[in-house]
């Protein structure tokens, strides 16, 4: 079998065999395949596509490459939740806790933020001494004591998505379906858990920038989890405004923990308690989606969901007095109000300038190798739909940096405000299963 020949068949539009596909995987990773081969069959097929077989070929290959984490010997039903990636994201932080109080196991494996959207790692590392990295035996001992876990990858977790995704980001062939599927659900299915919700963003802060294409991501996604034995199911969110008010590190923690108060912002609430509710049903715990949203709010307002929120710091050393207290996490030096100049409605907040602006203020990265500020970043006072003032509040900018006033300017233009009437958007806006 030649590389060189895959490659012309692909381009030509053709099916690959599963015996190709395992081919050219083991081969790059191995080193075998140098990364010229590999990059002309990734344009190939971001220009052919890739049917539904091959595609879950390439994601099974691709999870079988490395390690593959056993949770066997964890009791109960575990569900996972990932999200493709969006502005102030915090769900992870909240759902995860949520779910938990009810008594569904939690086994959440996360990543770092890179660019314009947050990483559920940074956030949590914002919490003093908190430890984002166990070894899988401390990650099972976690799950079996208080039924929930967030933790880093294992860096012997599908090493062959870590190679091609590093490819694919240098040679512009991030934007296939086809390879973004395969990656997102490799990863997923490596880390053993029996359910997997995927939130799938949509807009301009988003991956996918239209509902079609989103829609698409999440349908293929959900067929490779079928295909491949485990029960997957997606939510369609909107990302065309920020998720919720905070958008950075710590003010998104400490966004989390009013939410787990029941004092959280109504978008980043209602796509909580739906997603939740989704996991509740996956677990067998509820019987409809009604039902485990009546569930998450009890335990929220009893205080369960909080209560597990402080487990899972104490769990992985992380100072629960910054729970307890969230006014002990640093605040910045610089706090800058941007105010409204004209009265109206807010018609959009784009999404992608208030994340690209959060890490211009520190709270991001553009490289892996950049320090995050965790006390930089965003908190807006108005919403899309919302009614706006001469002299409102638009949002409040945290940052230790000086000289940003160029910042400012494009954060004061991610608003739009207009005379007419707005309608506040909703939140979620399909459930794929």
């Amino acid at each position: 079998m030649r590389m060189v020949d895959i490659i012309v068949k692909k381009r030509e539009g053709k099916e690959l065999t599963d015996k190709e596909i395992k081919f050219f995987v083991n081969g790059y990773v191995n080193g075998s395949i140098p990364d010229y081969q590999i990059s002309a069959l990734f344009m190939a097929i971001v220009f052919q596509g890739m049917t539904n077989r091959e595609i879950v070929t390439l994601t099974e290959t691709m999870r079988v490459s490395g390690d593959i984490v056993d949770l066997s010997d964890i009791k109960g039903i575990k569900v996972d939740k990932h999200s493709t990636g969006g502005v102030g994201d915090k769900t992870s932080l909240a759902v995860g806790p949520m779910v938990a109080a009810c008594g569904v196991k939690v086994a959440k494996m996360s990543g770092r933020g890179l660019g314009h959207t947050g990483g559920t790692l940074d956030k949590l590392e914002s919490i003093p001494g908190l430890n984002v990295f166990e070894s899988v035996e401390q990650f099972k001992k976690q799950m079996n004591d208080i039924g929930l876990a967030i933790i880093g990858q294992t860096g012997t977790l599908v090493p062959a998505d870590k190679k091609m995704y590093a490819l694919r980001d240098v040679t512009g062939t991030v934007e296939s379906l086809p390879l973004i599927a395969a990656s997102i659900m490799s990863k997923k299915l490596a880390s053993g858990s029996d359910c997997i919700l995927l939130d799938v963003k949509f807009g301009n802060g988003a991956f996918m920038k239209t509902y079609d294409d989103a829609l698409k991501l999440a349908h293929t996604m959900v067929d490779i989890g079928k295909s491949l034995g485990k029960d997957t199911r997606a939510v369609l969110t909107d990302m065309s405004q920020p998720l919720g008010l905070a958008v950075g590190n710590s003010l998104e923690v400490k966004e989390a923990i009013d939410t787990l108060k029941g004092r959280g912002p109504k978008d980043f609430v209602d796509i909580c308690l739906h997603s939740g509710a989704i996991m509740l049903e996956q677990a067998k715990v509820v019987s409809s989606e009604e039902e485990g949203i009546e569930m998450l709010k009890k335990v929220i307002a009893d205080g369960s969901a909080f209560q597990k929120l402080r487990e899972l710091v104490i769990a992985q050393g992380g100072d629960v007095s910054y729970i307890d207290h969230p006014e002990k996490f640093e605040v910045s030096k610089n706090i800058i109000e941007v105010k409204a100049t004209k009265p109206g409605y807010v018609k959009q907040i784009v999404a992608l300038e208030i994340g690209e602006s959060a890490m211009r203020l520190g709270a991001g990265r553009e490289t892996f190798d950049d320090i995050i500020d965790m006390s930089a970043g965003i908190v807006l006072g108005k919403k899309v739909g919302d009614k706006v003032n001469v002299d409102d509040t638009l949002c409040t900018i945290y940052t230790n940096k000086d000289n940003i006033e160029e910042v400012v300017r494009d954060i004061e233009s991610a608003f739009v405000i207009v005379d007419e009437f707005v309608k506040t958007p909703p939140t979620v806006h399909a459930y794929v299963k």
